[in-house]
């Protein structure tokens, strides 16, 4: 998921450049090698031109959850993985064990600890997510507290680091060239 206003990082987080290609482009190679297609959630005047399939939010200016409803109301997936476009240490064996563990759980959403926004959801998700929009419940971590939710814990937390400033962006470059990826 794209969008946000980047306020914390001073310009766009998706349009970073990382690895030869933008942020979000990167990002959406790895869910692709995991879950096999993906979709961007975000504006098509901003991310249109990366030539990905893409669906705009149904109720702009309500956070992510908003991306989420989206998803949920434009997939015929029984799951499907949401992921943000500013956790640029994600791997596409991390996904896969994520999709697992949610293809085993009897829960709504399947997350690691504290990251909604890089979990499985269940289709069944949809109309308990349109009615918190409809409320006004646009904390995603608020929104699914009625939702069965399952938290597994990830071997490699690392890989769900956020870029939220350009601290945290110079951080995870640094480690990148230590580490020689």
């Amino acid at each position: 998921m794209t969008g946000g206003a980047s306020s914390r990082m001073g310009r766009d987080k998706a349009l970073l450049p990382y690895r030869g290609q933008t942020l979000v482009e990167w990002t959406a190679e790895v869910v692709r090698e995991a879950a096999g297609s993906v979709t961007i959630v975000g504006s098509a005047e901003k991310y249109g031109l990366l030539g990905l399939p893409l669906i705009e939010d149904r109720t702009p200016g309500c956070g992510p959850l908003s991306g989420l409803d989206a998803v949920l109301a434009q997939s015929g997936a029984e799951w499907n993985l949401v992921v943000a476009c500013d956790m640029p240490n994600l791997r596409s064996p991390f996904l896969r064990w994520l999709l697992e563990e949610a293809e085993h759980a009897s829960a709504d959403v399947t997350m690691p600890a504290g990251e909604p926004l890089c979990a499985v959801y269940r289709h069944t998700c949809r109309e308990p997510i349109e009615r918190a929009l409809a409320e006004g419940r646009w904390k995603l971590a608020r929104a699914i507290e009625p939702l069965r939710v399952k938290i597994v814990t990830a071997a490699d937390t690392e890989c769900l680091a956020n870029a939220n400033t350009p601290e945290d962006w110079a951080k995870i470059l640094a480690h990148q060239e230590v580490a020689g990826d």
